[in-house]
């Protein structure tokens, strides 16, 4: 099969929005006029949600709202964990939640964006605790999604840099322009399947490696680095051998990745809580230097999996959760770009050129 030059639809102008504009030249990512550095330090996922949110639905443009709102969401979603535990006995965490959002009606006693992203957080910490043996713990609607969601996982408040670690986090990743999942989403509610349909079919996108699967392949390759001693020459092998390294490279940033930084920064403030920082910014001190040195011609820094992993791993998230609870944020953007889609009216529905076999010619 001939497969065209543009396959990953790089360049394509896809549509409009005003939710969230990605600069990979100049290494800025733009939220609602907002820059990453100075928006997601700050606030937490309800302020970014409210941002996301403002003009399309409930809870818009006031970060109260969308705090009582996720909290009465989640009280509501800690309802169906029992049925959730029975039927994914078998499944990894990501593929449990996708059957968690498929037990939400279309319709329910609150607005969908409220209920699924208050489900995801009780979903992921029902299932996380299940699978470590522990019953789950009910929801706390009175806290905000970061906060309550430590709390359900561990089953006491966890420590307020705990907290705020993971609020930045949240609010860091929650939108990202076009990705493959928020595209898969709007794909989805230009059909007018609904919101919840199109925040599944975001989060089936989320799954895949490619996209949502990197934080936890960065802890696994500090693992087998494993001393200070053995940074440069595993590098070098890994780079000439053809490997990959995790946490570096970016399909659209040709620079630094600005959400690295912020959570760079957010694992300094974690101080000895931290761990391996210290290992770890050697690690991608010689990464950055042997890619150079070796791959002259490319553009490759450091992207946002590299502190994601040691920021998650610092706070007591266990690898399997690192993409799911990027699903628990990036919700909050699938669900604002649902609004504006469904907004815009037209089905998406682009051309193909066909490079298959023509029929034969009668004789």
């Amino acid at each position: 099969m001939k497969v065209g030059h543009n396959d990953g639809l790089d360049g394509v102008m896809a549509g409009e929005t005003v939710l969230s504009h990605v600069d990979g030249e100049a290494g800025t990512l733009i939220v609602r006029g907002h820059h990453i550095e100075t928006l997601a330090p700050h606030g937490d996922l309800e302020d970014v949600a409210a941002l996301l949110w403002e003009g399309f639905a409930e809870g818009g443009g006031d970060p109260g709202d969308v705090r009582r709102g996720l909290g009465a969401a989640r009280c509501q979603a800690f309802a169906l964990v029992p049925g959730l535990l029975s039927v994914s006995r078998e499944l990894t965490p990501i593929e449990a939640l996708r059957v968690g959002l498929a037990m939400l009606p279309d319709e329910g006693p609150a607005p969908a964006h409220q209920r699924v992203c208050g489900a995801l957080p009780v979903f992921l910490a029902a299932l996380l605790r299940h699978g470590a043996g522990q019953a789950p713990v009910a929801p706390d609607a009175a806290l905000g999604t970061a906060a309550d969601l430590l709390r359900m996982l561990r089953g006491t408040p966890a420590p307020q840099p705990h907290v705020r670690a993971l609020d930045t986090y949240l609010a860091t990743v929650a939108d990202h322009g076009f990705n493959a999942s928020t595209f898969t989403a709007r794909v989805v509610a230009s059909t007018r399947a609904g919101l919840i349909s199109s925040v599944i079919g975001g989060l089936c996108a989320l799954k895949g490696p490619l996209h949502g699967g990197a934080p936890g392949p960065v802890l696994d390759m500090l693992d087998e680095i494993g001393t200070v001693e053995n940074v440069v020459p595993w590098l070098e092998k890994a780079i000439t051998d053809g490997g990959r390294l995790m946490g570096f490279g970016h399909r659209i940033y040709k620079v630094r990745d600005p959400r690295a930084d912020v959570l760079k920064q957010v694992a300094r403030d974690l101080g000895p809580a931290s761990g391996r920082l210290a290992f770890a910014g050697e690690v991608e001190r010689q990464a950055l230097a042997a890619l150079r040195r070796l791959k002259p011609g490319r553009r490759l820094d450091t992207n946002v999996e590299f502190y994601t992993a040691l920021v998650l791993e610092a706070i007591g998230i266990p690898r399997a959760a690192f993409t799911p609870l990027f699903g628990v944020a990036r919700a909050v953007g699938w669900c604002a770009h649902v609004f504006e889609q469904e907004r815009g009216g037209r089905i998406i529905r682009p051309l193909s050129r066909y490079v298959g076999p023509l029929p034969k010619q009668a004789a």
